[in-house]
């Protein structure tokens, strides 16, 4: 990770080596927090945050689930996105806003922490590898199951939640592979650690219903629209791994993968297709504000004046 200059945290911008807690915060003992990942791009019209609003409200509701209150509307933490990107001067770059329970009891239950809020942004290139964005990735399914709805809440961008595809993706990159696949408990496909999955066959995109234990996902919803756009029929349904095996394309999606071909699959040549070319195209048009179509997609930001 890069260095930059400033992080907010709690209302303040602060130093990023300042930028600390007590070990006994509740949200590293339990995982109880959220986040959101979220990409500024380099537009003619400046640094454009792709889609800020809608994962700010994301975070809100992921807070609600976990009975937590966030203490800034999303309002504030949209000024405070834009006032970190301008004084980092970054374009483009990553952006990772949080909230946590903070330093206070250590129960289980968080009942009187207090909830703290950071946003870091930080240069950040392709996820998956230059070379994964060209050419594909390799994946094979992972031995961990996608956690179910029941267990814990999919809906929610929950910190803790992520040890589970922190383990599918080590046990996959330990295999030689580029990213994992994770199924549900019935076998169904559910998504990637950090990706939705997408599934062409004749000229059709397939893609698992968020029933599977998936995350609401802004990229999902972004590849959907274009794709409709484009002419493609969309449907969310079930998927087994022989539909992957024997699918004329497959790709996977998110704010730090963007759109990335997936080449192989246990070792099954699936290779980069046209239609997966064309709507990572069509998507990278749309978040460097080259598509006008998708221009309130882009939220400006008013970068600081440069110092004397």
């Amino acid at each position: 990770m890069q260095e930059t200059e400033k992080i907010w945290m709690n209302g303040e911008l602060v130093d990023w080596a300042d930028a600390k807690v007590h070990v006994g915060v509740h949200g590293l003992h339990y995982g109880s927090g959220v986040f959101e990942g979220i990409r500024s791009y380099d537009t003619a019209k400046g640094p454009a945050i792709f889609r800020l609003r809608e994962h700010l409200e994301r975070l809100e509701n992921s807070g609600k689930v976990l009975f937590m209150e966030l203490p800034y509307t999303v309002d504030e933490l949209r000024g405070a996105t834009h006032e970190l990107v301008a004084t980092n001067g970054l374009p483009s770059c990553y952006i990772r806003p949080m909230a946590f329970y903070g330093y206070g009891e250590l129960g289980v239950a968080a009942t009187g922490n207090p909830v703290d809020v950071v946003i870091m942004s930080y240069p950040w290139g392709a996820y998956l590898g230059e070379d994964g964005q060209t050419g594909g990735i390799t994946t094979t399914i992972s031995s961990w199951e996608r956690v179910g709805p029941n267990v814990i809440p999919h809906a929610a961008k929950a910190t803790g939640i992520y040890l589970n595809s922190m383990l599918a993706t080590t046990e996959a990159r330990r295999a030689g592979y580029d990213e994992a696949i994770m199924l549900t408990g019935d076998g169904y496909i559910a998504d990637g650690p950090g990706e939705t999955i997408f599934v062409v066959k004749d000229g059709r995109l397939l893609t698992p219903s968020l029933a599977m234990s998936i995350l609401p996902g802004i990229t999902r919803d972004t590849v959907i629209h274009i794709a409709k756009d484009l002419g493609y029929p969309v449907e969310e349904t079930q998927l087994i791994r022989t539909d992957l095996y024997l699918a004329d394309e497959v790709f996977m999606v998110g704010t730090a993968a963007e759109v990335t071909p997936v080449r192989s699959i246990d070792g099954r040549e699936i290779g980069v297709g046209p239609v997966t070319l064309e709507l990572q195209k069509a998507y990278l048009a749309a978040v460097n504000g080259i598509d006008g179509r998708w221009s309130d997609w882009l939220d400006v930001v008013e970068m600081a004046p440069a110092r004397a």
